[in-house]
């Protein structure tokens, strides 16, 4: 580290992460492991499955796929941080390191949120107005939706890049979480944080509570259309096709609304809060592929007939 005037800048940071629970490493690295791999299995998993089997070249498919980069990306940007300092004892994380897993991360969030917006367009549409729906979810639209996903994402991160990137710290560089976490990192710098707290704020509102309230009102509408359907079993059946994205909705974004949008005297401590960002780095890209995707039927039949097809070469 260096010293400029009063400040001292740290070239590392210090995670952490679980170290209260000394007796419990290993317990957190097995879990952690299979959580990664199985994420990255199960993910990996969807994204070939999309790409081969023409019967899943939808728009939902699509959009499933692109959550799944999303998810990979996601979980490979903290978990093998995670995976080594739980073994290895050593918690350090280089400045520029910290700051592109920062990056990462809120790029991975900004994402998540318009393609979670974008997919409950898509039901709303094929619940809705199912006559036009191949006129509306064209290809180029859908390509459109999720490129607007993804350049949102980068804008987003390369922003935040800058401007952590411009802040001094002194004495204090240890983040009291298992990741570089953009709250436990404006805590410990000596710069003044206030205009990047208000940006937060305002991209938290843009980006978190606008495409809830955009969701909630595509569910208010399916609902709507849904107990007009005389047929139980087709309601049931329109129901059950929502009822995955709901609960990654609610997983997702009850979490971060829980960690972002509450003034810092409301949260308990510091260990509830890396409970919580565990639910939406870790939990929430294990889900994705069960309760969205590897449940489904017609993703179960694409995988029978590969696996067949395997068999019978």
């Amino acid at each position: 580290m260096t010293e400029t005037g009063n400040y001292t800048l740290h070239r590392e940071f210090l995670l952490l992460a679980f170290s209260r629970y000394e007796n419990l490493q290993l317990v957190i690295f097995i879990s952690v492991l299979w959580m990664y791999l199985f994420t990255l299995c199960a993910n990996l998993v969807i994204i070939v499955l999309v790409c081969l089997v023409p019967q899943l070249h939808t728009p939902m498919y699509f959009f499933l796929c692109n959550l799944s980069v999303q998810d990979i990306l996601c979980v490979t940007a903290i978990l093998p941080k995670l995976l080594d300092l739980t073994i290895t004892r050593d918690n350090r994380i280089s400045y520029t390191g910290c700051i592109i897993q920062m990056s990462l991360l809120l790029f991975c969030i900004t994402v998540e949120f318009l393609l979670l917006t974008t997919m409950a367009y898509d039901r709303y549409v094929a619940i809705c107005v199912p006559m036009h729906y191949s006129q509306i979810m064209k290809r180029n639209v859908c390509v459109s939706l999720a490129a607007v996903s993804w350049y949102s994402g980068v804008s987003t991160s390369v922003m935040y890049y800058w401007l952590v990137s411009c802040l001094k710290f002194c004495n204090d560089h240890q983040i009291n979480n298992f990741f570089c976490e953009i709250k436990a990192i404006l805590d410990i710098s000596c710069s003044n944080v206030n205009h990047i707290k208000v940006i937060i704020i305002v991209l938290g509102v843009f980006f978190g509570l606008i495409t809830f309230f955009l969701i909630l009102i595509s569910y208010v509408n399916i609902i709507s259309s849904v107990l007009k359907i005389n047929s139980s079993s087709g309601k049931l059946k329109v129901f059950s096709s929502c009822c995955s994205h709901i609960t990654v909705v609610v997983i997702f974004f009850g979490t971060l609304f829980g960690l972002y949008l509450k003034p810092d005297s409301e949260l308990n401590s510091q260990e509830k809060n890396k409970l919580l960002s565990l639910l939406y780095v870790v939990v929430t890209p294990l889900l994705n592929p069960l309760v969205y995707s590897l449940r489904n039927k017609e993703i179960s039949n694409a995988i029978k007939k590969i696996i067949i097809s395997r068999i019978l070469r």
